[in-house]
C-alpha cells in the first residue's frame, strides 16, 4: 500500500486527522468536565447556605430538636451522604447519623486540615476551599462542603447564648451529597463526544479520500493510462485533456516519444542503408 501514491497520500491524513481529533476530544473533555464539577460544587455551597439558613432559627432559639428535625429532614432528600454539625471544640453536635454525635473529630483528616493546617485556623474559605471529594465506605464517589458558622451579632447578642463578639466562628457544617449523578453525565457526555468524534473522523477521511481521489489519483491514472496506450502503439497517440499540469507533463510525453520514434527511424534507416552497400 505503501508503495502506491494513494496509501503515501492517504495516510499521512488520517494519522494526522486521527492525532487532531484526539487531542480536540481530550482538551474539550477536560474543559467541561472541569465546568460540571464546578457547577456541582455550586449548586453543594447553595445547599450548605440553605442549611444554614435552615439550622440558624433553631440555634437562636437554642431549640435541639428542631435542629435535629431540619437535618433529618435535610439528609433524607436524595443524594444527600450526610450532614453534621461541629461545635467550637470540632465535637459533633448534630448529624444525620445519631451515633456521630458527641463524636470528637480528628483536625487533621481531609476538610478539616484545610483550616487547621496552621496553628491560627483559618476562618475565611472560598467556595472551591470548601469543597472536597472522597469515596466513602460503600465505594460511593462523595463532594463534601465544609462551611463555617459565623458568629452573627445576632448570635452574640442572644440571651441563650455566651459566645463573645470577638469569637468569629461557632462551629462547623459538613454536608455531603453523592457523585454517582455527576459522574453518570459525564460518562454520558464521554460516550457522546467519542460517538461525535469518530462520526467526525469517518466522515472528514472519507471527504479528504473523496477530494483527493478526484483531484489527484484519476487523473493520475488517466496520465497513467495514456502513457500506456502510447508504448503499446507503434504510432504515438497525441494526449487527451488532462487536468491541471497534468497536460503539460502528456504534452511534454507526446513529444519525447515523437523525437525517440524520429532517432529510431533515422537509425534504422541508417543501418538499413549501410547494409545495402555492403552488398553491393
Amino acid at each position: 500500500m505503501f508503495d502506491k501514491i494513494a496509501g503515501r497520500a492517504l495516510v499521512p491524513v488520517g494519522l494526522v486527522v486521527t492525532g487532531f481529533l484526539a487531542v480536540c476530544f481530550v482538551l474539550l473533555y477536560a474543559a467541561i468536565k472541569q465546568v460540571v464539577i464546578r457547577d456541582s460544587i455550586g449548586q453543594a455551597n447553595n445547599l450548605a447556605g440553605i442549611v444554614l439558613k435552615s439550622t440558624r432559627y433553631a440555634m437562636m432559639k437554642s431549640d435541639s430538636d428542631l435542629n435535629r428535625a431540619i437535618i433529618q429532614n435535610i439528609s433524607a432528600q436524595n443524594g444527600v451522604q450526610h450532614v453534621r454539625i461541629f461545635n467550637k471544640r470540632g465535637v459533633v453536635a448534630f448529624s444525620s447519623k445519631p451515633e456521630e454525635v458527641n463524636r470528637q473529630v480528628d483536625k487533621k483528616a481531609e476538610g478539616c486540615i484545610v483550616c487547621h493546617e496552621k496553628q491560627a485556623p483559618v476562618t475565611t474559605l472560598g467556595n472551591m476551599q470548601k469543597a472536597r471529594t472522597f469515596t466513602n465506605t460503600a465505594g460511593d464517589e462523595v463532594l463534601a462542603i465544609t462551611a463555617p458558622i459565623y458568629n452573627d451579632p445576632e448570635c452574640a447578642n442572644a440571651a441563650c447564648h455566651f459566645h463573645p463578639a470577638t469569637q468569629k466562628v461557632l462551629g462547623t457544617l459538613d454536608i455531603g451529597l453523592s457523585q454517582e449523578a455527576t459522574l453518570a453525565a459525564l460518562a454520558s457526555i464521554r460516550v457522546q463526544m467519542l460517538i461525535f468524534s469518530i462520526l467526525t473522523l469517518v466522515l472528514t477521511i472519507a471527504g479528504v479520500v473523496t477530494l483527493l481521489k478526484m483531484i489527484v489519483l484519476v487523473p493520475m491514472r488517466k496520465l497513467q493510462e495514456y502513457t500506456e496506450r502510447s508504448e503499446r502503439n507503434v504510432d504515438t497517440l497525441r494526449p487527451t485533456d488532462l487536468p491541471y499540469e497534468l497536460d503539460k507533463i502528456a504534452e511534454s510525453y507526446y513529444f519525447i516519444r515523437i523525437k525517440l520514434n524520429e532517432i529510431e527511424q533515422q537509425s534504422f534507416k541508417s543501418v538499413k542503408d549501410a547494409g545495402v552497400c555492403t552488398n553491393k
